[in-house]
């Protein structure tokens, strides 16, 4: 799988042999194709649900390393970054809602209220290194009614969103404010701290 702009090449095909992302979203996909560099996906099929007790921050980082690991022993040789991030709406983790329903709860809940999402990425490089960070973003939702909500959801269907709420998209007219280090971390893969990351690994972007 080579991205828009990057050629088939011999020195292109020996960095998509070891360059994996270990996701199923199409967002952080997405999102990787910025760096222009050709990469693998493999769908690490975890269990990503918390642990009793685990703070929403610790959730992230574990998930994001586990998927990188996971993806990591069917590839040996190759680098591999995983990605997580949880919602945390003061120490309550907020998965993605899956339904109208829970959507529609998810949002009420928040309405007013500041959330962190913790977005935590993991570098595997071929010798098997890790390296990880961890970036939290805050987000304040306005005052929202059930029916400015409703409208919402209806509109965007934000199922698969932590929070309930697509930045990139509608959902930031939900908004207060957006504070963070990264803007691409709210979206599920902190881009800067990616490049630092896999220039560790032994791969530059540009």
């Amino acid at each position: 799988m080579f991205p828009l702009g990057v050629k088939d090449t011999p020195r292109a095909r020996s960095v998509v042999s070891r360059l994996i992302l270990a996701s199923s979203s199409p967002y952080r996909r997405a999102l990787l194709e910025r760096f222009g560099l050709p990469f693998a996906v493999d769908v690490p099929g975890l269990d990503e649900s918390a642990l009793p007790g685990e703070e929403p921050s610790a959730t992230a980082a574990r998930l994001a390393c586990a998927k990188a690991r996971a993806v990591a022993r069917r590839h040996p040789g190759a680098t591999v970054i995983g990605s997580d991030q949880v919602a945390d709406l003061d120490g309550l983790p907020l998965g993605k809602p899956g339904s109208r329903e829970r959507a529609v709860q998810q949002l009420l809940q928040s309405s007013g209220r500041e959330l962190v999402f913790h977005t935590a990425v993991c570098v595997i490089d071929e010798d098997g290194r890790e390296s990880v960070a961890h970036c939290p973003t805050r987000v304040r939702y306005r005052v929202l009614d059930r029916a400015t909500i409703e409208r919402y959801v209806d509109a965007e269907q934000p199922f698969d969103c932590a929070g309930s709420a697509r930045c990139e998209a509608m959902g930031i007219t939900l908004l207060e404010y957006i504070r963070g280090d990264d803007p691409t971390a709210l979206v599920g893969l902190p881009l800067i701290a990616l490049t630092g990351l896999l220039a560790r690994a032994g791969i530059h972007v540009p």
